[in-house]
């Protein structure tokens, strides 16, 4: 079972306290962009074997989106982070490099 800790609130909470919301860090598309665009983003999702940064909310909590890192093959959570961020924190991400050093990081 997942443990991850709401950057919010500070609660360490079981996944089901909590609802997945997918890939983190999706670039989103506005009026104007052509169909190819929306698309991708739409439907398009990395599945990625390894570290992955998602989306999470904390549901039977505060209620606040949160971001976390964890590795999808061994369910190791590296770390949690405030939904506003626009990129993984550089410290998460060297921590990450660190513990899988072939690791190539977030792109």
């Amino acid at each position: 079972m997942l443990l991850l800790t709401c950057p919010y609130c500070g609660v360490a909470a079981e996944e089901t306290e909590l609802a997945a919301g997918g890939e983190a860090h999706l670039k989103r598309f506005g009026p104007g962009s052509g169909d190819e665009a929306f698309e991708g983003y739409l439907f398009l999702r990395k599945n990625v074997r390894g570290v992955h940064f998602e989306r999470w909310r904390h549901a039977m909590g505060c209620g606040k989106w949160f971001l976390a890192a964890r590795d999808t093959i061994t369910l190791e959570v590296f770390g949690t982070y405030p939904a506003q961020t626009t990129e993984p924190p550089k410290a998460l991400v060297a921590a990450i490099g660190k513990k899988r050093p072939g690791w190539e990081g977030p792109k």
